[in-house]
């Protein structure tokens, strides 16, 4: 009888385990996992910060209208390098978008992807999103250019200086962010 319980529950056991794998749930529990165990990004000292130096990235709108990055010099700035498709990205949207959604007055956001509108448009719409979509345009010599394996984040002062350099998911809602940013915006 006892042998009958245990053969039950490891069977219990393997196939949640195979529900990771082959259902939707899995994806789910993924993306929940990742949300868990990101943490608040690190903060570069002030002494430690190097400046960026040239603003003159040519990127796209969610019009696809083109424009310049030289339009946020002098003004706080969130960068974040994201892709539909790669998990963490999906993972940490949820909590720029909270902080989109109070800092949208007060600093720039960039949500730069190198994808094509239609699957970023499906996505957004599919997870409500409402922050402002960047395109790189692929190619150009004059536009940044996306790091190999996104998220990558910066958080960049009004004097050009590098406050945060984060490569990897990281938890963006959290009072140490919050307080850099109200820091940043009040300097």
């Amino acid at each position: 009888m006892k042998t009958k319980k245990k053969t039950v529950l490891n069977i219990v056991l393997i196939l949640f385990i195979l529900s990771f794998f082959v259902t939707p749930l899995g994806h789910y529990g993924k993306l929940f996992l990742n949300q868990i165990f990101s943490f608040s990004p690190p903060i570069i000292e002030e002494a430690n910060r190097k400046k960026i130096t040239d603003y003159s990235w040519r990127l796209k709108d969610a019009e696809w209208n083109f424009f310049n990055f030289e339009r946020s010099k002098g003004k706080v700035i969130f960068i974040n390098f994201w892709a539909s498709w790669r998990l963490p990205s999906e993972a940490e949207l949820k909590s720029i978008q909270a902080l989109y959604n109070d800092y949208k007055e007060k600093v720039d956001f960039y949500i730069i992807t190198n994808e094509d509108r239609p699957p970023v448009e499906e996505f957004m719409a599919k997870n409500k999103f409402i922050f402002p979509v960047t395109y790189l345009i692929i190619g150009d010599k004059s536009s940044v250019e996306a790091p190999e394996k996104p998220p990558y984040t910066y958080i960049i002062a009004k004097d050009g200086s590098i406050a945060v350099n984060k490569e990897g998911i990281a938890d963006w809602n959290t009072s140490k962010v919050r307080t850099l940013l109200d820091d940043l915006v009040s300097k």
